[in-house]
Protein backbone atom coordinates (compact mmCIF):
# COMPACT_ATOMS: atom_id res chain seq x y z
CA UNK A 1 0.00 0.00 0.00
CA UNK A 2 2.86 2.34 0.79
CA UNK A 3 4.41 1.57 -2.60
CA UNK A 4 1.26 2.55 -4.49
CA UNK A 5 0.79 5.70 -2.46
CA UNK A 6 4.41 6.63 -3.13
CA UNK A 7 4.04 6.05 -6.85
CA UNK A 8 0.92 8.19 -7.07
CA UNK A 9 2.43 10.94 -4.94
CA UNK A 10 5.62 10.87 -6.99
CA UNK A 11 3.71 11.09 -10.26
CA UNK A 12 1.77 14.09 -8.99
CA UNK A 13 4.89 15.86 -7.74
CA UNK A 14 6.84 15.11 -10.91
CA UNK A 15 4.05 16.22 -13.22
CA UNK A 16 3.49 19.40 -11.25
CA UNK A 17 7.20 20.21 -11.23
CA UNK A 18 7.51 19.75 -14.99
CA UNK A 19 4.38 21.80 -15.64
CA UNK A 20 5.72 24.66 -13.50
CA UNK A 21 8.89 24.60 -15.57
CA UNK A 22 6.68 24.98 -18.66
CA UNK A 23 7.53 21.56 -20.07
CA UNK A 24 5.79 20.04 -23.03
CA UNK A 25 3.49 17.02 -22.71
CA UNK A 26 6.24 14.43 -23.06
CA UNK A 27 8.43 16.30 -20.54
CA UNK A 28 5.60 16.22 -18.02
CA UNK A 29 5.01 12.51 -18.66
CA UNK A 30 8.71 11.71 -18.24
CA UNK A 31 9.02 13.65 -14.99
CA UNK A 32 5.86 12.00 -13.65
CA UNK A 33 7.14 8.53 -14.57
CA UNK A 34 10.61 9.01 -13.10
CA UNK A 35 9.32 10.55 -9.87
CA UNK A 36 6.75 7.74 -9.58
CA UNK A 37 9.53 5.14 -9.83
CA UNK A 38 11.71 6.94 -7.27
CA UNK A 39 8.89 7.36 -4.76
CA UNK A 40 7.72 3.76 -5.29
CA UNK A 41 11.23 2.50 -4.53
CA UNK A 42 11.36 4.63 -1.39
CA UNK A 43 7.98 3.21 -0.41
CA UNK A 44 9.27 -0.31 -1.02
CA UNK A 45 12.26 0.24 1.24
CA UNK A 46 10.04 1.80 3.89
CA UNK A 47 7.71 -1.21 3.70
CA UNK A 48 10.63 -3.62 4.09
CA UNK A 49 11.98 -1.70 7.08
CA UNK A 50 8.58 -1.63 8.75
CA UNK A 51 8.04 -5.37 8.22
CA UNK A 52 11.50 -6.26 9.51
CA UNK A 53 11.01 -4.10 12.59
CA UNK A 54 7.68 -5.77 13.34
CA UNK A 55 9.25 -9.26 13.31
CA UNK A 56 11.78 -8.48 16.03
Amino acid sequence: MIVLAGAILGALIGGTLAARRKGKTLDIAQYAFVYAIIFALLGLFLTLILHRAALV
